[in-house]
């Protein structure tokens, strides 16, 4: 039996809580947290920072102000077409990986994939 491969357009992506985030003129500025043992060690040797503020372009802050916990990559794909046109193409594959880009840096959770916090 062949192995059902992943489709991530089926995915809900969910505003990891453990990062607050603002947004201003459109644009949004994520505000992450370093945690766990290095990251304190770093901050206590190397005096790196506690907080780093990652600003998301023109693409990337539209489509996190369309992450609502309800919708699916594939219905966040429809808006970002509806919205950019041709400028976004090549739409899915972009769009794919930007998800797993947020996942890997624990912006994002992904509904069906990860374990969602209560509250």
């Amino acid at each position: 039996m062949a192995k059902k491969s992943e489709n991530y357009l089926d995915y809900i992506p969910v505003v990891d809580p453990r990062n607050t985030w603002d947004e201003k003129d459109g644009k949004v500025t994520i505000n992450m947290v370093h945690r766990g043992v290095y990251a304190k060690l770093a901050q206590k040797i190397f005096h790196t920072p506690r907080v780093s503020h990652i600003d998301l372009d023109e693409y990337g802050s539209f489509l996190w102000l369309q992450i609502d916990g309800k919708r699916s990559v594939g219905e966040l794909a429809l808006s970002m077409k509806e919205q950019f046109g041709d400028k976004a193409e090549p739409l899915y594959e972009r769009l794919v990986k930007y998800m797993q880009i947020l996942r890997n840096n624990n912006f994002i959770l992904l509904g069906g994939k990860d374990r969602i916090p209560n509250g």
